[in-house]
């Protein structure tokens, strides 16, 4: 009896490919169907929206920062987005460039005062939508009194944009970084290699904790644990940089929304980046949340079904 006890407290936990034995095709099935069912394809186009809505207040508040660093056009808004067009589409790069652009002639320390609660707003505006989704996602409802949900949003919103900046910033800069730390100490020139390499990895780690730390916060339900990276962030940041690379391909040679929209077709290709963006962060969360079904199943005390938002051992106590 002890050990039977022990075996329901100390499930097996398999791999990642067969959490506790289940084959990945299955996992993958049930994935796919709760996805159906949550219609995370028309959600992704909600967040799309809200995603877009709050671009451009943040734009404002980091063109006058630009301004006031090093003036118009300076070199760190120019090489920002250079590098931001590595990721984003070139139509929907080109257009968010020239909103830079445009702003940024005018900056002053009240655009910055204005720009960050405007901005703050209306990301939190999105960041409750991903709640939203989320809790779709989990099967429950929104019961947090409204004060505390658009709390956690905000709070939300600021640390997912501070690991956003972070992981760019090392994305973008960790180069540069690398070679001054290797000048520096006189490393010998085989071992720049591996210090660019560690902070590739770095910048993965952080986008990886921009889906973690949304997961974890966001839903209406109590995890048991915190997790730096979960099944559904290490997959959801692969998902990201091989579908943004991948609609970059196809633009590149079947870009037509320029042709037949005009200048909206910038516009539309960014809501279709921001579409991507959504869709693989509900997708990301289906994962963990099947994953985690899988566990409860399987009598992890700490795992909790679809529908419920506490965890077993919780659950049983409150029974």
């Amino acid at each position: 009896m002890p050990a039977q006890a022990e075996t329901l407290q100390k499930p097996k936990v398999g791999s990642l490919l067969r959490p506790y034995g289940v084959p990945a095709w299955r996992v993958a099935r049930r994935v796919y169907d709760s996805a159906m069912a949550d219609d995370i394809f028309g959600r992704a186009a909600q967040l799309a929206y809200y995603f877009f809505f709050a671009m451009f207040p943040g734009l404002i508040f980091v063109s006058a920062i630009f301004g006031l660093l090093a003036g118009a056009g300076s070199r760190i808004g120019a090489t920002t987005m250079d590098y931001l067009g590595r990721v984003l589409p070139s139509s929907a790069s080109a257009l968010v460039g020239s909103t830079l652009s445009q702003t940024v002639h005018a900056s002053g320390a009240g655009k910055i005062t204005l720009g960050i609660l405007v901005a703050l707003w209306s990301a939190t505006c999105g960041m409750a939508g991903a709640q939203d989704g989320l809790n779709a996602v989990y099967k429950v409802k929104e019961e947090r009194p409204i004060w505390k949900a658009r709390g956690i949003a905000l709070l939300l919103t600021v640390l997912v944009s501070l690991l956003s900046m972070m992981a760019l910033t090392v994305l973008f800069y960790g180069g540069e970084l690398a070679e001054l730390i290797h000048s520096h100490l006189h490393w010998a020139p085989v071992l720049l290699i591996p210090l660019k390499v560690v902070m590739w990895v770095a910048a993965l780690f952080l986008l990886s904790m921009v889906f973690a730390v949304t997961y974890y916060g966001a839903p209406d339900v109590k995890q048991a644990k915190w997790h730096w990276i979960t099944p559904g962030s290490a997959v959801g940041v692969v998902l990201w940089i091989v579908g943004s690379m991948g609609l970059k391909v196809y633009l590149h040679y079947f870009n037509s929304y320029s042709v037949m929209y005009g200048s909206l077709g910038a516009v539309i290709i960014l809501l279709t980046w921001f579409y991507l963006t959504g869709l693989v962060l509900l997708a990301g969360a289906e994962l963990n949340a099947i994953v985690e079904s899988i566990a409860a199943e399987h009598g992890h005390p700490d795992a909790k079904q679809q529908g419920n938002k506490l965890p077993e051992r919780e659950e049983r106590a409150a029974s």
